[in-house]
């Protein structure tokens, strides 16, 4: 089987992705695509993206990845690499990279596509995504939106696929 390893994940204009371990923005649309992505695969994480989390993902193979050798959690898989974490995905067509800025660094080279949803407004935070090598990777499809709450906020789902 052909696994299409995908990172997927929400940055504002100058990449910041998260700030105290919580998300910045609440954008419905983007969580509702998540699951629908996301539903029966692999979902791979650092442990404070984890942790961040109020529970295990459910219907979704939870993988962590953390240095922490003491680090148990009843109903996911604990990994100490991210060779260790694909090594569990091997049947699943899509396992997807799910956060954070340190696990989004050490895959972007490889992955095979990247589900961004750009939020097109600058934040403050201290989690980033990398910036995409345009070199690797090419945009293949754009939805824009734009959803009101507190504040406008205009966004773009963005699905980049490796050259």
């Amino acid at each position: 089987m052909t696994n299409e390893l995908t990172i997927i994940a929400a940055a504002a204009n100058n990449n910041v992705i998260g700030n105290n371990n919580k998300l910045i923005w609440h954008i419905p649309k983007d969580l509702k695509r998540f699951k629908e992505l996301t539903l029966n695969h692999a979902v791979i994480m650092g442990r404070k993206t984890f942790e961040s989390l109020p529970y295990p993902l459910p219907k979704r193979l939870n993988i962590v990845i953390t240095r922490n050798n003491n680090y148990k959690i009843n109903g996911i898989i604990v990994c100490k690499s991210i060779e260790e974490a694909l090594s569990h995905c091997v049947n699943d067509s899509q396992p997807f990279i799910i956060g954070g800025g340190e696990i989004y660094t050490q895959t972007i080279n490889l992955v095979d596509k990247i589900e961004l949803t750009r939020v097109y407004k600058d934040y403050e935070g201290d989690a980033y995504f990398p910036e995409i090598p345009k070199e690797k990777f090419e945009l293949v499809k754009k939805e824009t939106n734009e959803f009101n709450a507190d504040e406008k906020i205009i966004y773009s789902f963005l699905t980049y696929k490796k050259k």
